[in-house]
């Protein structure tokens, strides 16, 4: 219990798609994502299924180019704020790619991803900002090296590569929230 608020725990549903970072990396990085699967829609099992490496690709035409990719994050916040885990923190969930931050290659070693179910076209919704703030603070907590400058988007760490969480993110919206964050009793798998 913290401040008379009990722990929220979040649920943690496996992914098979990481490794182990390398030796001596710290984790000092958080990359937000937004995902939307198929294009347009926020259908979390499908997200979910695409994570855990169960998705059956060809129930939409649009999930075909999927077929075989190995994709996961740490961790996903739906549209009306809950949060799942993944991959555990000290793992290395696959989530950036080839990606640059600083000078320094292949995020994924460093960093902790968080996708955000969204898209280009639909303003991500209040509960979001609120539930990545909160997530991210409770992480700058766990991992110190992560401060708010160190908080990017795909689009940052990959230019010209990727383009999410994108124009409907709003950073400024998101750093208030950050700012705001009150409660840091996310329970997740370090």
């Amino acid at each position: 219990m913290q401040n008379g608020h009990m722990e929220a725990r979040v649920p943690f549903l496996p992914s098979p798609h990481f490794n182990q970072r390398p030796e001596g990396v710290r984790i000092n990085l958080i990359v937000l994502h937004a995902i939307s699967l198929p294009p347009g829609t926020f259908d979390f099992s499908i997200v979910r299924d695409f994570f855990q490496g169960t998705l059956d690709t060809t129930v939409h035409r649009e999930l075909s180019t999927l077929a075989g990719l190995r994709v996961s994050a740490h961790f996903l916040v739906h549209r009306d704020g809950s949060i799942y885990q993944f991959v555990r923190c000290r793992d290395r969930a696959w989530h950036a790619g080839m990606s640059c931050w600083q000078g320094v290659e292949n995020c994924n070693d460093y960093s902790i991803g968080i996708e955000i179910m969204g898209d280009e076209q639909v303003p991500f919704t209040s509960a979001q900002y609120r539930e990545v703030a909160r997530l991210c603070r409770c992480l700058m907590q766990c991992y110190p090296d992560i401060t708010k400058e160190r908080i990017v988007g795909h689009q940052h760490v990959a230019p010209g590569r990727k383009w999410d969480p994108g124009r409907q993110w709003d950073w400024q919206r998101f750093k208030r929230s950050l700012c705001r964050v009150r409660r840091l009793d996310l329970v997740f798998m370090t």
